[in-house]
């Protein structure tokens, strides 16, 4: 057996249940061996191949993204931002500007029009123009609704008749399954080059971000199983961070079965989202005589969830509205009467976003052993008594929505996600939003932000083992610039803020808002960096 290669890494500060002082650590190949003080460290000082000088950086469990899709990540990393766009005169000049900078179909993400003061969309001539003619997909931040040039409308013309085409006063929209016919078409219109190429740039974004594993929420209806086995390729170089693939999907229908994927779990649709009025509720939208749409059935819910628990695989679906909820916790209660409780329990199913969830929801959760994968910056860019959320559903029940607190309270296990490129990927910036949300009454600790983001982005994988610094653990770690380390209490009865070494709580950093977030300085998967800004001072012993 070759001889593993050893770090210590000491002068800093060491988030671990196992010290709570502790300010070095040994890494031997891809595990964590020894935590301790810098005079225990220097002991480890003749073993060790490299010592790495933290110089006061805090080293902490990498962060892990519990949802991601990774090539459109990419491809909204390299074309315009559409979030920014904040009228739609200025979405189309933002669209004029990525058609100048690139050739074929124009894939560009990311209109919101809740942020506007005129929500009227562009018509299909005005985007036209805007485009020089170009076919042209442009999808809704939720990526659930669709805007098009003309030369694109043309080449996925059967829109017309399918459901979810809207077209009224020259400007077309494309929700459901117009909508999904038309995002198959401009996938196939993704090179491999392109597609490898934007692979690259997440995953790198990723590192660089102190992100160690992102979790891809794949399916037919996302992307295609050649865009993931190209994803899969990459991540196994062993130079960027871990993917942990879910494939959304009716018993994993369409998938290779050579491709490694956690789960037929992930973006396989019980309904929509709320900002394309797709979202099942229980109750009609405030703003829309609707009430959503449901793609699935509970007894197809149940047949997946039976299918899947026989299969020794994750299960899972994305649910938003408390409708759909309604319809998970049916095929739940029908699938564990087929298979057992405790066995439903034992598989470990997951769910992505689940924002209304009532008391009946969350007995179910607990008694079936169903995690959620959640995404706290949706609260912070939606919630609030002007958002978004309060626009479809009403001030009242908008105020109800992801009530992080009262989840981990219940004991509901939660991993924390950015669903990019919905949202951005910024791990930091999604447990600030989490600690301090619009009701305030559904903040969590940072301290329990952070662990939804690290250890429970694993613990979502069915790995008990990562996300956590202690002696056996996986060497998955970050190393971060940043303010002062401090304990945050989300009660106003006591001190917000300690630094109290006798509390014997590891400290992380202030996450106040508008104190700037921190930068990593190395991120590290298994032992290996994956990012490294060259700013540690490393000496050979």
């Amino acid at each position: 057996m070759p001889e593993l290669h050893r770090t210590l890494l000491r002068g800093g500060s060491v988030y671990s249940p196992a010290d709570p002082f502790a300010t070095a650590m040994v890494v031997a190949g891809d595990q964590v061996v020894w935590i301790g003080s810098d005079v225990g460290g220097d002991v480890h000082r003749d073993t060790v191949d490299t010592v790495v000088e933290l110089e006061g950086a805090l080293v902490a469990p990498a962060f892990v993204d519990a949802h991601v899709h990774t090539t459109d990540t990419g491809l909204a990393l390299q074309t315009a931002d559409l979030s920014q766009a904040w009228s739609r005169a200025e979405l189309l000049r933002l669209l004029g500007e990525a058609a100048s900078k690139s050739e074929g179909v124009l894939l560009a993400h990311g209109w919101d029009e809740t942020q506007w003061p005129d929500a009227a969309l562009p018509t299909v001539a005005e985007i036209d123009s805007a485009v020089a003619g170009r076919p042209a997909y442009i999808t809704r931040t939720d990526v659930h609704s669709a805007l098009v040039s003309s030369p694109m409308l043309m080449q996925v013309a059967e829109v017309r008749g399918l459901d979810g085409y809207v077209e009224s006063d020259g400007v077309v929209v494309l929700q459901r399954a117009a909508h999904h016919h038309a995002r198959e078409l401009a996938q196939h219109a993704i090179t491999p080059r392109q597609r490898e190429a934007a692979q690259h740039v997440a995953l790198s974004a990723a590192a660089v971000l102190g992100i160690a594993s992102v979790h891809e929420m794949a399916g037919p209806e996302i992307s295609s199983a050649a865009d993931l086995e190209s994803l899969l390729e990459f991540s196994a170089s062993g130079t960027a961070p871990q993917v942990i693939a879910y494939w959304g999907a009716y018993c994993g229908e369409g998938i290779a079965s050579d491709l490694a994927i956690a789960g037929a779990a992930g973006d396989y649709f019980v309904d929509g989202s709320l900002g394309s009025h797709t979202a099942l509720l229980r109750e009609p939208y405030a703003d829309t005589d609707t009430d959503g749409v449901a793609y699935l059935t509970a007894a197809h819910i149940r047949d997946h969830i039976v299918w899947c628990t026989q299969h020794d695989t994750q299960a899972g679906f994305h649910v938003i509205g408390d409708g759909a909820m309604d319809l998970v916790v049916a095929g739940l209660h029908e699938a564990a009467a087929l298979v057992g409780a405790p066995t439903l329990r034992a598989a470990r199913h997951r769910l992505e976003h689940a924002e209304m969830l009532d008391d009946t929801h969350v007995r179910a959760l607990l008694e079936y052993g169903v995690s959620l994968s959640v995404q706290p910056v949706f609260d912070e860019r939606w919630g609030g008594t002007e958002g978004m959320y309060a626009q479809r559903l009403g001030a009242d029940r908008a105020a109800s929505m992801n009530p992080f607190a009262y989840l981990v309270k219940q004991g509901v296990p939660l991993a924390f996600g950015s669903d990019a490129p919905v949202t951005p990927m910024n791990p930091w910036g999604a447990v600030r939003a989490a600690a301090f949300t619009h009701n305030p009454g559904h903040a969590l600790s940072v301290r329990a932000a952070f662990h939804a983001h690290t250890r429970g982005g694993w613990r979502a994988i069915r790995d008990d083992m990562s996300g956590t610094l202690v002696p056996g653990a996986p060497a998955h770690y970050a190393i971060w610039r940043a303010t002062d380390l401090v304990v945050q209490v989300p009660d106003e009865r006591v001190s917000a803020w300690s630094t109290d070494p006798r509390s014997g709580t590891p400290g992380l950093p202030d996450l106040t808002p508008g104190v700037p977030l921190p930068v990593a300085a190395r991120t590290v998967v298994a032992g290996r960096a994956i990012y490294d800004d060259g700013s540690l001072p490393e000496v050979k012993p």
